[in-house]
């Protein structure tokens, strides 16, 4: 059955379009965003939900939408998505960070030139028969400072454009290395010096607890005297109220404002403000701007649900369609991996510490270490995924630890998973062979070469003789046929391993009976996916 996707908000027809010629039946409902409750009713219909700023992805939304599996924002702020709900129900989140860039930042400098030179309100005097060229009196931007907060891909385009206006550029950034700052042509400083030396500042960071209020009153307090503000991000990082005080007081000559604490904004202290240029958050309303992230949200939203390629995911490791085809078998592997010792570890986990070995370092590590928590999580919670998993994991205190290995065994490359309990540490090892198949290749530090099997029963013993015969007597005693079998062992005499390949869940009965000799330390039945 095609996937199926809901258009809820208006989008460029050219997206349609995409999906369908991608093989994904969409339903363009573009006013449905706006009435909840129908909303609500429908979205379990749905595998996708592509939206712009008007539908609420609300954690009430995301708990009906038992069949959604990703969510595509056709633009970058996902402030109307509820991220941390959607990811504990395993629902990627995708935005189009770069579909915007330039024309978000092309209105950043318009607004910038517009303070700078007060031409709204000149124009609005002009228009009214007024001739008040004294009147406004406006400065240049030639040669004075920019701080630029966020220098990401709207606040580089935004920078890279003032240099070329001969400003001096400062930036604040805590991801901004010392390389991109060089590259980009910009000075990397510390917020409170940005603050110290800017004669404009603009603001390109996403909102987050942390980003919230980032001008404020005590902000402010630090800037120069005669300093501009411009904010084409997100509402709600610059505090209003003390903007307002800021320009009264002469603190603050102007701002440029495109968003607000509270949208749509009808009414705010900052309108008709001298020197204050105010927008409806126009910072990505071009034609270009909305056909670009339209096209790009329906690529990204059709890749991944016709051939498992993740693009822009907030909440989720990137996996490119090139590199999906070689990453799916070792995807499988590392689920593998993490549902073997997720099976037999009663006990909370502690720590858990994944070994990359020869080709596996090159592969995407982010993506195969939610795929080994997703293994490892879902016998204790069945519907976690790859998008909820390593969020399931950090609410569990759950150390997560990777190393990373040049070749070191007969492998090209292979995954080693090692679990920490309060009472033991459980290593397990595995590599895909030219068959795309997942294999055991170690367990408990026990050297074997083990397929995986749909239904399993893994047994610890001391190598002592009779093993395969007592298995095999209580097998045949109770109607229980093996169709395979491995063995392994560390050195003759002592720890041994078995593996038992069945064409049933392994019964409880017989496993009590099995767990009652003194011969077998542990009996653990397994299940795995083979098909997925």
């Amino acid at each position: 059955m095609a996937p199926r996707v809901l258009v809820s908000d208006k989008l460029s027809p050219t997206a349609v379009e995409i999906f369908k010629e991608r093989g994904v039946e969409v339903d363009y409902l573009p006013e449905l965003g706006k009435d909840k409750e129908k909303l609500l009713s429908v979205i379990d219909q749905y595998d996708g939900l592509a939206i712009r700023s008007a539908t609420k992805v609300t954690e009430k939304l995301i708990n009906n939408a038992t069949n959604l599996k990703v969510v595509g924002r056709a633009g970058i702020g996902v402030d109307n998505v509820d991220i941390p709900a959607a990811s504990r129900r395993g629902i990627i989140v995708m935005n189009t960070p770069f579909g915007n860039s330039i024309t978000t930042a092309e209105h950043a400098i318009a607004m910038l030139f517009a303070v700078a030179r007060q031409i709204p309100e000149a124009n609005t005097s002009t228009h009214a028969g007024k001739w008040e060229k004294n009147r406004f009196m406006g400065v240049e931007i030639t040669g004075k400072t920019l701080g630029v907060i966020g220098c990401g891909n709207i606040g580089s385009v935004v920078a890279m454009r003032a240099i070329g206006l001969k400003m001096h550029v400062v930036a604040f950034d805590p991801f901004l290395s010392a390389e991109r700052a060089s590259e980009l042509g910009v000075e990397k400083v510390e917020l409170d010096e940005l603050f110290k030396r800017a004669d404009f500042i603009t603001l390109h960071t996403p909102l987050t607890d942390k980003t919230r209020g980032v001008i404020d009153k005590t902000a402010i307090a630090k800037m120069k005297k005669g300093v501009r503000i411009i904010n084409c991000a997100r509402g709600g990082l610059v505090i209003e109220a003390d903007l307002v005080e800021g320009l009264k007081s002469g603190k603050v000559a102007g701002a440029g404002i495109d968003v607000f604490e509270t949208e749509p904004a009808t009414e705010n202290p900052l309108f008709d403000m001298p020197n204050v240029v105010c927008t409806p958050h126009l910072g990505a309303s071009t034609s270009e701007a909305q056909e670009n992230v339209a096209i790009q949200v329906a690529e990204q939203m059709a890749d991944y649900l016709t051939k498992g390629a993740v693009t822009n995911a907030i909440n989720m490791p990137s996996i490119s369609a090139e590199e999906a085809p070689r990453l799916k078998p070792f995807i499988k592997l590392a689920e593998v991996l993490g549902a073997f010792v997720g099976q037999v570890t009663d006990e909370a986990i502690d720590e858990v510490e994944i070994l990359f070995d020869g080709s596996t370092t090159e592969m995407n590590r982010r993506a195969l270490i939610s795929a080994a928590l997703a293994g490892l999580i879902r016998p204790q919670v069945a519907d976690v995924n790859m998008v909820s998993a390593p969020i399931m994991a950090k609410e569990r205190g759950i150390i997560l630890s990777e190393v990373k290995r040049d070749k070191s065994g007969v492998f090209d490359g292979y995954i080693k998973l090692t679990v920490k309990t309060s009472e033991k540490t459980r290593t397990i090892a595995g590599t895909v062979f030219s068959d795309g198949k997942p294999r055991f290749i170690q367990i408990k530090g026990i050297n074997l070469d083990a397929e995986v099997g749909q239904h399993m029963l893994y047994t610890t013993n001391y190598d002592v003789p009779g093993i395969i015969g007592l298995l095999g007597s209580i097998c045949a005693k109770h109607q229980v046929n093996i169709a395979n079998f491995q063995l392994g062992r560390n050195r003759p005499g002592g720890d041994a391993i078995a593996l038992l390949y069945l064409d049933a869940p392994f019964p409880t009965d017989v496993l009590k009976e099995l767990r009652a000799t003194d011969v077998i330390l542990s009996a653990k039945p397994l299940s795995f996916d083979v098909a997925a």
